[in-house]
């Protein structure tokens, strides 16, 4: 089984110089790729200098996540790609586990690792935790994170486990599967997008797993911060995209309208903490997606939706109303 690990890098040369050794260092004999977005710091030229066994792709244009990756891996040949983020740190033995799932569950098509926080490393991280998941509305959430609360690591989540989404901080997928669902959708730009090539392979027969027993450690927020606008602006409007194509109909728009409802409710709160970019990035999300609404259903797939997509119907009001701070509290499995 040959594993691709594929770095996608914006002028991310501090990143690199800091993140990349751990990468050679334990990932034996896997491929390793910088794919880099148009840069235009000394991100190529420091590791054409410092690591010439790392292959180097270069995109024309930096397309965002979605993009870079779509551009990138077209040149890449390998049964598993790994997409990973430059600010992970990954572990010895981090590869073992994967490779293992993958040989001995037959029907998974992508994979994620345990991530926690490089900064407190026995907390888990907020961009996948263990493992992603959505509500009936189609908000998402993570064993180990739900909105900005995370949990420690005391190994309750050492399992493998299918889950619903993996994180694009650090993702196994098959390449037969991520070109036959024609990679993510550009149109995302950035954040989410992994959430709706998970809902798409998922409605197309193919599973999502986590696998505890691999771990890496990530940064987080290097590209945007969870306190930045846009990517509220991001999340929001990406979150109502990916309901749009891989919902039935009906079901679609009756949640399109309940998250009109709820994401106002969101913005008001916004308002209340004076945090008034993060008010408007919502009211711009909305506005962009009714804009692209007719796009985005002509892109819904053709097969069936699966019908079970949700573990809980709102973790909103789990969350914040009944002050739910733990998925084993929330689910019971």
């Amino acid at each position: 089984m040959k594993i691709a690990i594929v770095i996608l890098n914006w002028n991310g040369e501090v990143l690199l110089e800091r993140y990349l050794p751990s990468v050679i260092q334990y990932s034996g004999d896997a491929a390793i790729y910088v794919a880099d977005n148009a840069s235009t710091d000394g991100s190529v030229a420091y590791v054409q200098q410092n690591f010439p066994q790392i292959r180097i792709i270069q995109n024309s244009v930096n397309g965002g996540f979605a993009k870079g990756y779509n551009d990138a891996l077209r040149s890449v040949h390998a049964d598993i790609y790994c997409l990973l983020n430059s600010d992970v740190e990954v572990t010895e033995n981090w590869l073992q586990p994967i490779a293992k799932a993958f040989d001995t569950i037959k029907d998974a098509a992508i994979i994620q690792p345990k991530i926690l926080d490089l900064l407190r490393k026995d907390y888990f991280e907020y961009a996948g935790a263990a493992g992603g998941f959505i509500d009936q509305l189609g908000y998402p959430f993570c064993r180990g994170r739900i909105f900005q609360e995370l949990e420690k690591d005391t190994g309750q989540y050492d399992d493998t486990k299918e889950i619903f989404w993996a994180t694009g901080a650090c993702m196994f997928i098959k390449s037969e599967v991520y070109h036959s669902l024609g990679g993510f959708d550009e149109d995302y730009f950035a954040h989410q997008e992994e959430v709706d090539l998970c809902w798409r392979a998922k409605n197309a027969g193919y599973k999502v797993y986590y696998v505890g027993a691999s771990k890496v450690y990530h940064l987080g927020g290097s590209t945007l911060s969870n306190m930045n606008p846009k990517k509220t602006y991001l999340n929001f409007r990406n979150s109502l995209f990916s309901i749009t194509k891989n919902l039935p109909r009906r079901k679609a728009i009756l949640i399109i309208f309940l998250r009109l409802l709820l994401d106002a409710v969101a913005g008001l709160r916004f308002i209340y903490q004076f945090k008034f970019k993060h008010c408007f990035a919502i009211i711009r999300a909305h506005l962009n997606f009714y804009a692209k609404f007719g796009r985005m259903y002509r892109k819904r797939e053709k097969h069936n939706f699966i019908k079970k997509y949700y573990v809980t119907k709102s973790i909103v009001w789990s969350h914040f109303v009944h002050h739910i701070k733990k998925f084993n509290i929330l689910v019971k499995d």
